[in-house]
This record gives structure tokens, C-alpha cells and sequence, in this order.
């Protein structure tokens, strides 16, 4: 039984490891277990989701569920980034449903515009505005 705990540590340390060296960045519970087969390291779908679901609990990751149609989007949090704090806004591209995390205070003026205007309170961690990123704008253009 200590084989079984010490192997699950084992991974962890290793998925934190892989996290910290891609902080801010959006990324899904596929994306890790490709990166972890890719490094020919085996990594079952079950553990990774265990454990990104238990660094939620902990405040080391968010967890963004964009649309019914898309799988979990996951952002590890270092403690010295900008999304540590309660706001959090994102794009999602309508075209290749890339999500881009966004830390503007012009979208901090809007919320109070349509608190004040309009008695409107929006949900800091569900705001997601839809349309084109940039590489599909260009890609249309062509």
C-alpha cells in the first residue's frame, strides 16, 4: 500500500512540476496527459482529473467550464501571477475554441458600468466574451 501512495505522490509532484513551467496558461485534463505520453511517462485520464480536482480545492489551479460543448479548461495559478485575485476574464474563439485569458482594467470599468448603469452584477469568473482570435481572423483573410 505505501508502493500505491508513494507512485500517486510520484505523479503529482510530477503533473505540479509540469504546471509550474506553464503558469497563466489554459490547458485541459487531454492537454497534460498528451504532454505526459509524449515524454513517454504513463499517466492515466482518472489521475490527472483526480488530481487537478483536488488543486482546485487547494487554490493551485482554476477551473473554467466555458460551454457545455467543451471539455474542462484548467490554469495553474503561481502565486506571484495576475489571476490570483478574484477577476478573471476570457475570450473564446467561436472558430478553433481557443480560450485567452485576459487581465484588463478596461474590462474593470465596464463591470462598474453595468453595476451603476444598469444594477447589473456580472460573474467575475464566467465572464467570457466569443468571437475570432487573431490567427483565425488571418487565417480567414487569406
Amino acid at each position: 500500500m505505501a508502493t500505491k501512495v508513494q507512485y500517486k505522490t510520484k505523479q503529482r509532484d510530477e503533473l505540479v512540476s509540469y504546471l509550474q513551467t506553464i503558469p497563466g496558461e489554459h490547458f485541459t485534463a487531454s492537454d497534460i496527459c498528451n504532454h505526459f505520453h509524449a515524454q513517454g511517462k504513463s499517466i492515466g485520464t482518472t489521475t490527472v482529473y483526480r488530481q487537478l480536482e483536488r488543486m482546485v480545492e487547494e487554490g493551485l489551479v482554476n477551473k473554467y467550464i466555458i460551454d457545455e460543448n467543451s471539455s474542462a479548461c484548467f490554469e495553474y495559478i503561481d502565486r506571484t501571477m495576475h489571476c490570483h485575485h478574484p477577476a478573471c476574464y476570457h475570450c473564446k474563439c467561436e472558430k478553433c475554441g481557443k480560450l485567452i485569458h485576459m487581465d484588463c482594467q478596461e474590462i474593470g470599468e465596464l463591470q462598474a458600468h453595468l453595476m451603476g448603469e444598469h444594477g447589473f452584477r456580472i460573474d467575475l469568473m464566467r465572464t467570457v466574451f466569443y468571437g475570432i482570435c487573431e490567427e483565425c481572423m488571418h487565417g480567414q483573410q487569406a
